[in-house]
């Protein structure tokens, strides 16, 4: 049997004891020079960084993602060429609920992915639904505060949640989504993930194309019913987190099979609705579903605080061959989400290993809290210099200008067009995907949901708002409501096709 290690201070030093604190005196008090009693306390009282706002509750695991079709028609990016095999990091969350929060009330899924490739992180963060609540990011912090708690009795509120969909209308399409039975997957392994928003893929030749990122879960689509996802929050808040960690554990590898979705640079210019509105799908009759490879997850992490909590994600985390559209929302996340994790885990978060590229960095930054690696002395620290540090690479240069410079692409983009309404998706996904049991289920969700609103005319907006979803929906729900159905947020849920795939 090797030899127990010796307890030290975390600066290497020996202790003699881990159970009892340096006493002097008749009255056995404690000596402020007890330096290992007072690190121990002082680290404790720091031992936790501020948890996400948005996603704090969450889990991930450590794999490999593997491109198996050839994409360089599309892309120069490393990680997508026929072949590679890439270093990856994926974590699941809920998005409002905090950290203590079950893991099945109903609420989009947090899907984001970290790939350590060849040229640096390419981060993709994403949802389990291919559209999201609102398509400018101006109103993303009203949009979170109205789905979190009220500041008086801090509970959350579903007039409150009422109140902002039903003035925001393009919430509609991810309402139907997330009130749906997709609302509730019964594990991250069974759940799809995409990227949602619209992205640049650049070739080497300098071709650009429009893409959208859908994750198809090889494992098939399972969801909960609404018993079983509030037996569960109360059973086991954890039981998402549970379910990926054992799966691994016992070697059943769970993946998804990447296919995107690519659109001719041109075809935004003259397309029915606006490509770049994250509240729309395309339709795959326009554009279907090309394979790219498949990612699979197989390794736990050895320490959650470190590798998961720390892990930070940004959709400002590109790599060449890959840039960003006039999507609002996305422009807003590319500054936002970094952002935010300067001020949540440290500014030179980018140096955990957790979060730091595979390969070496060449970087003007300089300090700050917590800095650890650095270039040698000898090179400089400003740029422009004569002394033989790194440049920029033309090559790249153009990626990050594809469209600002193009704006009849931006205006014509933004333009209204006929199938520009809030509403004609989200009816489709009700009329044209749902089968009438699913449609039975979503009226019982809805139901539940809207008469938990206290606020005659909230209550009166929400009918109308489903009423523009679907006219017999909307009549449906103001019958049962008229007729005294009332109720809490509600969980629910089995599958349906998805509705991305409607034309």
């Amino acid at each position: 049997m090797s030899e127990t290690p010796v307890t030290t201070t975390n600066t290497g030093s020996p202790v003699a004891a881990d159970g009892y604190s340096q006493t002097v005196g008749a009255d056995g008090s404690i000596v402020l020079t007890d330096h290992y009693l007072v690190e121990k306390l002082a680290h404790f009282n720091r031992e936790r960084v501020p948890e996400r706002v948005v996603h704090a509750k969450g889990g991930g695991a450590f794999g490999t993602f593997e491109a198996t079709e050839d994409m360089s028609a599309y892309t120069r990016a490393a990680l997508f060429q026929k072949g590679t095999t890439t270093e990856m990091l994926a974590r699941f969350s809920t998005v409002a609920g905090e950290q203590g929060s079950p893991d099945t009330w109903r609420d989009p899924r947090g899907f984001a992915l970290k790939f350590y490739t060849s040229e640096g992180n390419y981060d993709l963060v994403g949802n389990n639904t291919p559209v999201f609540f609102i398509r400018d990011g101006i109103k993303f912090p009203d949009f979170i505060h109205s789905q979190k708690r009220l500041p008086g009795i801090n509970t959350r509120d579903n007039d409150m949640q009422w109140d902002f969909w039903t003035n925001s209308p393009e919430s509609a399409h991810q309402v139907t989504w997330v009130l749906g039975d997709r609302g509730l997957p019964a594990s991250w392994r069974t759940m799809d993930g995409f990227g949602s928003h619209t992205y640049q893929w650049i070739n080497a030749e300098g071709e650009r194309f429009w893409v959208k990122y859908h994750f198809k879960t090889d494992q098939g689509i399972e969801n909960l019913t609404n018993e079983q996802g509030e037996k569960l929050a109360g059973q086991d808040a954890d039981y998402h987190q549970r379910d990926l960690y054992e799966a691994i554990e016992r070697g059943d590898f769970p993946s998804w099979t990447l296919y995107v979705q690519i659109m001719p640079y041109e075809d935004a210019k003259t397309y029915r609705f606006n490509p770049f509105d994250v509240t729309k799908v395309w339709p795959h009759a326009d554009y279907p579903l090309v394979k790219v490879g498949t990612m699979q997850l197989n390794r736990n992490a050895e320490n959650y605080f470190a590798q998961i909590e720390q892990a930070a994600f940004a959709p400002s985390n590109f790599v060449p061959g890959i840039a960003a559209s006039p999507d609002r929302m996305l422009q807003a996340r590319i500054f936002s989400y970094a952002d935010a994790h300067r001020y949540r885990v440290g500014t030179n978060h980018a140096q955990l290993p957790v979060n730091a590229p595979k390969v070496d960095v060449h970087s003007y930054s300089k300090d700050g809290q917590s800095r650890f690696s650095f270039p040698s002395s000898d090179r400089p620290v400003y740029a422009p210099n004569s002394f033989g540090g790194p440049q920029g690479d033309p090559q790249v240069a153009g990626d990050a200008a594809g469209f600002p410079s193009d704006g009849e692409l931006v205006r014509s983009a933004q333009v209204l067009h006929s199938e520009d309404s809030d509403f004609v998706q989200a009816g489709t996904l009700y009329r044209e995907v749902m089968d009438d049991d699913a449609k039975a289920r979503f009226l019982d969700t809805i139901t539940g949901h809207v008469g938990a609103v206290k606020n005659d005319d909230i209550r009166a907006r929400a009918i109308q708002y489903w009423k523009n979803v679907d006219a017999d929906l909307g009549a449906a729900l103001e019958e049962r409501l008229a007729a005294g159905a009332a109720g809490a947020p509600v969980v629910n849920g089995t599958d349906t096709e998805a509705a991305e795939a409607v034309a």
